[in-house]
């Protein structure tokens, strides 16, 4: 301090209480700071300097900043030592970082900052104290390594703090998942029944697959992957495929999307009175057994029905006396319905009809015990004149 300055002009400064000083230089690990009206100089041991770890002075002041600081401890000149100050500006930082964190905590206010450094388990940064970015909240995916986020500057949402504790933990991935949240319901509400639109098939289950369409994933059950009958999807899919879907259903609510594959296919009856005109004779495979019929697949998720009046030229009481699930059979076409998807077949319109042909019940053989046809007839006929 100048010998110049009026003594009237020196302020009363205690231990606890918050000035303004001016950094006039910066070594190894202290800082010089001049105070206005002070009659001695402040010392910032590097321990004060910031809530995080440094090496050096320099990390965290420069010549010429102004800085608001605490004092902690007054030393008195005497005929060693001039006097000073010590000071404290991670104290007064953490003071008003608190304050500001915790109206951004309870409005819900997301917080930008620069990773200051990779720890075992996290991220730390600085926001005037140390917070920290457990691993798992970093990313909404796994990350094996976190070499590359130092310096790099992200969003968060503070998860919990507690300012008696000195502990604030953040999340990056919150930001993440409510910014894709936003994304999913606009997306969900641009997407309508029965659209048809292109998606990229995200993850593949026993019961269907999930295709991404645009920040929102919806699921084709194992039923609409194809025409065909599909037994294991990964057979007719892959992660990373694009294809076109149909939408069937769209919950807005419980944000779930049905979709179709097979609904944008041509499918098996798009041509079937090509492929099989009436009268055309066809081998399909015994599906199943009712009452009143057979169902005969023809091609692949086509079946049309073998009344049991068309099975055999025998009277058969049911199907079962005649055919079995699985059996191998040719049938003929006789009726064709391609709005209504139904086909009229026949099994016994391709068999021989085999019945014995009906007896004359007035044939006999030619011996006939000396009895000639006449004469039985003329016996009968004399016995009904009697009777009359």
């Amino acid at each position: 301090m100048s010998e110049e300055m009026n003594l009237n002009e020196l302020k009363e400064i205690r231990e606890g209480d918050i000035v303004t000083g001016k950094v006039e230089k910066v070594e190894e690990k202290v800082a010089i700071v001049t105070i206005p009206g002070a009659p001695f100089d402040g010392v910032i041991p590097i321990s004060e300097l910031s809530s995080l770890h440094i090496e050096k002075a320099s990390d965290a002041v420069s010549v010429n900043d102004e800085l608001e600081v605490l004092v902690t401890k007054i030393e008195q000149p005497d005929e060693k030592n001039p006097g000073q100050y010590v000071l404290s500006k991670r104290q007064v930082d953490a003071k008003y970082a608190w304050k500001e964190l915790t109206e951004k905590f309870n409005n819900g206010e997301v917080i930008e900052a620069e990773v200051k450094d990779i720890v075992k388990g996290g991220l730390v940064v600085d926001l005037g104290v140390r917070g920290f970015v457990p691993a798992s909240l970093v990313e909404d995916h796994f990350v094996e390594s976190f070499e590359d986020y130092k310096g790099k500057t992200l969003t968060y949402k503070i998860v919990e703090m507690d300012q008696e504790k000195n502990r604030l933990i953040l999340s990056h991935r919150a930001v993440i998942e409510a910014q894709k949240a936003k994304e999913k319901g606009a997306v969900i509400n641009n997407i309508h029944e029965g659209d048809i639109i292109e998606g990229t098939v995200q993850r593949i289950a026993t019961f269907g697959a999930f295709v991404d369409l645009g920040g929102v994933d919806g699921l084709v059950h194992i039923s609409q992957v194809s025409h065909d009958h599909v037994e294991d999807v990964s057979k007719v899919l892959s992660e990373g495929q694009k294809v076109k879907v149909k939408v069937l259903s769209v919950d807005s609510e419980q944000e779930r999307i049905s979709l179709s594959i097979k609904e944008t296919q041509e499918g098996p009856w798009s041509q079937i009175d090509e492929k099989a005109p009436v009268g055309s004779v066809l081998t399909g495979v015994v599906k199943r057994l009712v009452t009143f019929g057979a169902f005969v697949e023809i091609f692949p998720g086509v079946e049309g029905l073998v009344h049991i009046s068309q099975i055999s030229h025998n009277h058969i009481s049911t199907p079962h006396e005649v055919l079995k699930e699985g059996q191998e059979v040719q049938v003929k076409v006789l009726a064709v319905n391609k709005a209504d998807k139904r086909l009229s077949l026949s099994i016994k319109a391709l068999i021989e009809n085999k019945e014995e042909p009906e007896v004359d019940e007035f044939e006999f053989p030619e011996e006939t015990n000396g009895f000639s046809f006449g004469d039985v007839i003329g016996d009968k006929l004399k016995n009904f004149s009697k009777e009359s």
